[in-house]
């Protein structure tokens, strides 16, 4: 079945195809249960059986973006990669970094595709991001073998009150991009997919901010061929210290365009709307308020 992204409906694992939304549990006789997590724990099953959903004989049904959570609501881990655009470190005034540098996000900070999210100050900024869902464990994993342990891709934003961010000295980066609703994720799109294998590195990454009066403009324009750490090179790294498991998700990055290293700086204010995309994957929304 091609078309086909994971999400999460109302805290039930469904697949969407087009404007339908097929309920999992349902769909495979109880083969995988309603928890979204039960994808990825056992994602090589779980692709075999997708394989063979049609939409024709699955008790489809319509729904709003609204009404989608985030894909995984627990994650085991999560992880961040700052300054892994050139662009972006030239803007923010730092050197590109030899080794990915790595915070996180707290899974309580997730949040859906189509939600309002309270401003915690008067500094949030927003980065939009590639994210990486996981969907085999692993440690030590070779760069050539680092796509076999991802189950998909993902729309994110990596959004950040810059004051909590840069407070005190270290900065307290984990803190400052953890308030509630700051880590939006779509659906997820199995890398079958993607119509081939070069697209994974070379995805187009947009984001648009559109006023209270109905004026919009762009934000960010970039790509993920991009990127300073590849995926593939991020994994591999990063599995060197930790062992990846089922459900991981890895926020990879920002391009250029993030208000913080525009001249005058400029954050997020209540009434506009912040929507990201990337190609292939869709795109997600938030009102803030």
């Amino acid at each position: 079945m091609s078309g086909v992204r994971v999400a999460s409906l109302k805290g039930r694992l469904h697949l969407l195809v087009d404007q339908l939304a097929i309920d999992v549990e349902e769909a495979s006789d109880g083969r995988f249960g309603p928890d979204p997590q039960s994808a990825f724990d056992h994602w090589a099953d779980f692709t075999e059986w997708m394989s063979t959903v049609r939409v024709d004989d699955s008790v489809a049904t319509s729904y709003l973006a609204s009404d989608l959570d985030t894909p995984i609501s627990r994650p085991p881990q999560i992880f961040a990669i700052g300054l892994n655009y050139a662009d972006h470190a030239a803007e923010s005034k730092m050197t590109l970094p030899e080794h990915p540098v790595v915070f996180t996000k707290f899974a309580s900070s997730l949040t859906g595709a189509d939600v309002e999210v309270a401003l915690s100050g008067e500094r949030v900024d927003w980065e939009a991001e590639l994210v990486v869902v996981i969907g085999e464990a692993g440690r030590d994993i070779p760069v050539e073998r680092a796509w076999d342990h991802v189950a998909g891709l993902a729309v994110g934003q990596d959004l950040s009150d810059r004051a909590v961010q840069t407070r005190g000295n270290p900065a307290q980066f984990s803190l400052g991009k953890s308030f509630k609703g700051y880590a939006p994720v779509g659906p997820v799109t199995p890398l079958s997919q993607l119509p081939s294998a070069s697209d994974r590195d070379a995805l187009a990454i947009k984001c648009v901010l559109e006023e209270a009066d109905g004026t919009s403009r762009t934000l960010q324009e970039g790509s993920s061929a991009d990127m300073v750490f590849s995926i593939s090179e991020i994994i591999h790294r990063l599995s060197t210290t930790v062992e990846f498991r089922p459900g991981d998700l890895i926020f990879t990055g920002t391009p250029s365009g993030v208000g913080i290293g525009r001249d005058p700086q400029e954050f997020l204010r209540a009434g506009q709307v912040l929507t990201t995309e990337i190609e292939g994957l869709g795109s997600i929304t938030q009102r803030m308020i």
